[in-house]
C-alpha cells in the first residue's frame, strides 16, 4: 500500500510538473514573440521610408549603417521577452503589476516611433516618444531589477541603443528642418 501510494503521489507530481514546463514554454514563447511581432510590423513603415526619405536626410557620421538595425533589434527584443518572462514568472500580474505595466508602456512607446518617425516623417514627436521610451524603460529595468537582477541586465544593452538611437533622432530633427510643399513655398 505504501508503494502505491507513493507511486501515486509521483504520478500527480510528474503531472503537474509537466502542465507547469508546458504552460512556463508557452508563456516564454508568447513573452518573446510579443516584441518580436511589434518590431515586425514597425519594419513595415520603416521598408520603404529607409530607401526613398532616410537617405536624403542629413545624418551624423556615426550613424550606423542600415543592415545594422534589423539583426540588433532582432536580439533586443529577444532579451526584453525574455526578461518579460523572468518578472511575469515571479508572480504573473499580481505580484508583478508595476515592472509589467512599465514593460507594456515602455513597448508601447517603442512600437509607436518607427509610425512616427519613418510612416509620418514626424522626426520632431518621435523625439518626443523616444525620449519617454527611454524614461520607461529605465523604469522599468528600475522595477525589474527589484524582482529579479538579471531580467534588469537584460534590458541594459536596450537602454544603450535607446539612448544612442535618441541621440540620432535629435540629430536629425536639429539638422533636418521640415520641408515645405510647393503651395506653402508660394505663400
Amino acid at each position: 500500500r505504501i508503494k502505491a501510494a507513493t507511486g501515486g503521489s509521483a504520478r500527480k507530481n510528474d503531472n503537474e510538473r509537466g502542465r507547469r514546463t508546458m504552460g512556463g514554454g508557452l508563456s516564454m514563447a508568447v513573452s518573446m514573440a510579443l516584441p518580436l511581432a511589434g518590431g515586425i510590423m514597425g519594419s513595415i513603415f520603416t521598408a520603404k521610408s529607409v530607401k526613398t526619405w532616410y537617405p536624403t536626410l542629413k545624418k551624423p557620421s556615426w550613424t550606423p549603417p542600415n543592415w545594422l538595425f534589423g539583426p540588433v533589434w532582432t536580439c533586443l527584443y529577444t532579451a526584453m521577452g525574455y526578461a518579460s518572462y523572468r518578472v511575469f514568472n515571479l508572480g504573473g500580474f499580481e505580484k508583478q503589476a508595476v515592472p509589467l505595466s512599465l514593460y507594456a508602456l515602455q513597448l508601447a512607446l517603442n512600437f509607436a516611433w518607427s509610425p512616427l518617425f519613418f510612416g509620418a516623417k514626424k522626426t520632431g514627436l518621435a523625439l518626443i516618444d523616444i525620449s519617454a521610451m527611454g524614461v520607461a524603460a529605465g523604469a522599468t529595468a528600475f522595477q525589474f531589477w527589484t524582482v529579479d537582477p538579471l531580467a534588469s541586465k537584460l534590458l541594459w544593452p536596450y537602454l544603450f541603443w535607446i539612448s544612442y538611437a535618441t541621440a540620432l533622432n535629435t540629430y536629425i530633427f536639429v539638422n533636418n528642418p521640415p520641408r515645405k510643399d510647393n503651395k506653402e513655398q508660394k505663400d
